[in-house]
């Protein structure tokens, strides 16, 4: 399958500045967000002065733009965190309290719960996801078991179910079955063939990345096309919107560079470095491809454009051998993927907008990508009710001025894949677990005997998070635990009305230690 973005001939290009310089003019502006899938901060070199893979496309939207060198995922792992940017919510005020769904899964999000894109849709936007959902959708005749699913009949309950005029994707991760695409509800294809689970697992001789799990895979379903035609697509999309009145919303959620991991034949080798690395060059070609495409629309000017990952970089990247050759996948921070420690939720984040940003610039303070819900509603003058967005915080004065110094988040909430939660406010940093939470050393379980039931670490003079400083600080644990919990009590952790989670926390968010 051959993949193409330029579809239009000069007439119809002609056709789009014609319309788009007489119609759009200077309303509200399109928004494509762009969210990579297990992408490390120093996997960007613009992040990272001593990153190995050169990622020329990534670099030059931020240079261009405004970055933010403090930002952080929702959560260590994909479905928290796509969960916190579409509602501007954590993730663990919801039935989830750890860990991520899979293909299967039913929809996470109720609803009654407003999304980004029902917010979008209401003040006039055509609103399109493209790629990775992982949120959850009900199969026809999934109650009767996975291997009892109709692929002949719609979903309910997904993308276009949660505000979205239209979509094509998949359910889960690159490496969950069912591997079948959805378009808007529809599946397109049938399964005609069982995708073999890849044995040679990551630690073992012969792994490349290319790993994952068996399962029924529809006729039209390739895993090594699926990110060249989620771009294909998204530049279709772009270009068809930009000849209509309307403004577009465009989330484009690549399954990339989560394993399998699958460089094209052409980047193959082409790092130096290994097949991840290969892999984020491709991506940053693609991503400098549809950057072109939203240029030659005429209206760069008046688009936003946010690009950021969901977590850190997984062990699956062989971040060991990405070590060997000096390459820190999370630069100078501890841990990775799944992590309470920085590695596994401080990630690159991008913003630009030249109609809105006087001039490029860094964003140091500490944001959360659940903040993109009130920084787009602030954009579109939306004014955002009691009962949505209880954590998502207005980033559009930082995006606008270049020294904007305010505090704009009092605290920021962290979560590993196990469920533990860690608070950062200001230079303070509180683990509520003694480990990573996570996949790194150390481990839930017996590697936490013996060591202190919580960490502080002062992220200013020890961004590396290697002393605890939890005996020496006692007043700042009871500070953070104290507003910790006033966050979780009172459903949200902006000002408003209190609201309400959807469970109760088990013992393992360590809430018990929480003071009264």
């Amino acid at each position: 399958m051959k993949f193409h973005f330029y579809l239009l001939g000069l007439g119809g290009f002609a056709a789009i500045q014609s319309c788009t310089d007489m119609d759009r003019g200077t309303g509200n502006p399109n928004i494509v967000f762009i969210l990579a899938d297990d992408l490390g901060y120093g996997d960007i070199s613009f992040f990272n002065p001593e990153s190995k893979i050169r990622t020329p496309n990534i670099d030059r939207l931020a240079q261009t733009g405004v970055a933010f060198t403090d930002a952080h995922s929702g959560s260590a792992v994909s479905t928290p965190t796509r969960y916190g940017i579409l509602t501007g919510r954590y993730s663990w005020r919801s039935e989830m309290k750890s860990g991520v769904l899979n293909g299967y899964s039913k929809a996470l999000i109720p609803r009654e719960r407003k999304t980004m894109a029902d917010m979008l849709k209401e003040v006039g936007y055509n609103t399109a996801c493209i790629g990775k959902w992982h949120l959850g959708w009900n199969w026809n005749n999934i109650e009767k078991g996975n291997d009892s699913v109709d692929y002949s009949k719609p979903i309910t309950e997904g993308p276009t179910g949660r505000g979205f005029d239209y979509f094509f994707g998949f359910n889960g991760s690159l490496d969950m079955p069912p591997y079948v695409y959805v378009e808007n509800d529809k599946p397109t294809s049938l399964p005609d063939r069982v995708t073999t689970g890849n044995n040679i697992t990551y630690g073992k001789p012969g792994y490349d990345g290319s790993m994952w799990r068996e399962g029924p895979t529809g006729s039209d379903f390739f895993h090594i096309e699926c990110t060249p035609e989620f771009f294909r697509r998204a530049g279709n999309y772009i270009y068809e919107k930009a000849q209509e009145k309307n403004p577009y919303f465009l989330y484009l959620a690549l399954p990339s560079p989560h394993t399998p991991i699958l460089p094209t034949e052409e980047f193959k080798g082409k790092s130096g470095v290994n097949y991840y690395a290969d892999f984020i060059m491709m991506i940053d070609e693609e991503i400098g491809k549809l950057l072109n495409v939203i240029e030659e629309t005429g209206e760069s000017q008046n688009t936003i454009i946010i690009f950021t990952s969901d977590n850190g970089t997984a062990l699956w990247a062989d971040i060991e051998t990405l070590k060997a050759k000096g390459h820190q996948t999370s630069y100078i921070y501890r841990g990775h993927k799944a992590d309470l420690y920085e590695g596994g939720h401080r990630v690159p984040c991008i913003v630009k907008w030249p109609a809105g940003t006087r001039k490029p610039h860094i964003v140091d303070q500490t944001v959360c990508l659940n903040d993109f819900y009130a920084t787009l509603a602030a954009v579109t003058k939306y004014k955002i009710a009691d009962n949505e967005a209880e954590d998502s915080y207005n980033l559009l004065p930082a995006i606008i001025e270049k020294d904007y110094r305010k505090t704009i988040r009092e605290a920021t909430v962290h979560q590993s894949v196990n469920g533990n939660l860690a608070i950062r406010k200001g230079e303070w940093k509180l683990l509520m677990t003694p480990g990573s939470g996570g996949w790194s050393s150390p481990r839930p379980g017996k590697e936490e005997e013996g060591l202190p039931p919580v960490q502080l670490f002062n992220m200013k003079d020890d961004p590396s998070e290697q002393r605890n400083l939890q005996a020496e600080h006692p007043e700042i644990v009871k500070e953070l635990t104290v507003l910790l919990k006033k966050y979780i009590d009172e459903g949200r952790s902006t000002p408003g009305v209190p609201s309400k989670n959807e469970d109760e926390f088990p013992d393992k968010l360590r809430l018990r230690e929480l003071p009264d």
